[in-house]
């Protein structure tokens, strides 16, 4: 199968094959999905090598370069009618998503909405009177789905010290119900940071964890060695990163006959935190609208 696109370290991925993979993909899932759903299907309809998932952004974002660029992709699709996407973060097909099958129409997307936008920034650099630098993607405003303050607190989690971050961690899986949580530190135990029991009603399962500030993807072979120092000692095991994990890892964690081991990505990671309140919180911002025609009714 020839690849409508490729992910390497440094140049930038061809843009509309992202965009007709996007499409192809949500095509297979129905019409619509979640963003994870979403890039996991274009990773295993593509075969994006577990190499290719594991190339980071440089500097600013804590995103495999893959994910990042195909959020951009979205962007493109979105600003040229041919994907929405929902407040709960779902992204569907509109009609003329459906219609499209080949790599000239989503080029023809990709130039239309790339002209259009360099048009609004000369427009805006004109009113400014400044030369502000362009970049090389549609705006400097980032992907339509791109969420600022996620980038904010893996940024924060990155300078923890490890034995904070342990900490963190235990914290959190307290907050969400576990009971008995430990953290055993430096204990060289194959790579298990902690235990807990979680109760399910009238069950109780122990679970072991392993907590880590990540810089990257995890791949198959740290899911495979946790299973193999949990195996035989839990009924659970749950990875905490701050990174991301390959669709190889995935399907690894949930492996049949195997031990399944629960994941928690960066990006999940972060809602959790805002969710339990964990040093995240959130401001409702008022806002005041005057009506007009209600004062000339008067």
């Amino acid at each position: 199968m020839r690849r409508k696109f490729e992910i390497d370290e440094d140049t930038l991925p061809y843009l509309p094959g992202m965009m007709l993979a996007i499409v192809e993909a949500l095509k297979e899932l129905g019409g619509s999905a979640t963003i994870n759903e979403l890039d996991e299907k274009v990773v295993e309809l593509e075969g994006v090598t577990e190499a290719e998932q594991s190339y980071q952004m440089k500097g600013f974002d804590n995103r495999p370069r893959v994910n990042y660029y195909l959020a951009w992709a979205r962007t493109y699709l979105k600003r040229g009618g041919a994907v929405k996407n929902s407040a709960r973060g779902v992204w569907a097909l509109t009609d003329q998503g459906h219609a499209l099958r080949t790599l000239q129409e989503t080029q023809a997307i990709y130039d239309q909405v790339g002209l259009e936008e360099r048009e609004k920034a000369r427009l805006k650099r004109l009113a400014q009177k400044s030369a502000a630098p362009l970049i090389e993607e549609v705006s400097n405003q980032g992907p339509d789905d791109e969420e600022d303050w996620k980038g904010k607190l893996l940024s924060v989690l990155g300078t923890m010290h490890p034995s904070a971050f342990e900490r963190l961690s235990q914290r959190l899986l307290r907050e969400a119900g576990f009971t008995k949580v430990e953290v055993r530190g430096k204990s060289n135990d194959g790579g298990i940071d902690g235990l807990g029991v979680l109760r399910v009603n009238l069950v109780s399962f122990q679970v072991y964890f392993q907590c880590k500030r990540w810089v990257g993807s995890v791949g198959s072979k740290d899911i495979r060695d946790f299973r193999g120092a949990v195996q035989g000692r839990a009924d659970k095991g749950l990875f905490i990163t701050t990174g991301h994990f390959t669709s190889q890892a995935s399907d690894e964690a949930t492996r049949d006959g195997a031990i399944a081991i629960d994941l928690i990505d960066g990006d999940r990671l972060c809602d959790l935190l805002k969710e339990n309140r964990l040093g995240v919180s959130t401001e409702m911002i008022e806002r005041v609208i005057v009506d007009a025609d209600w004062f000339n009714s008067v």
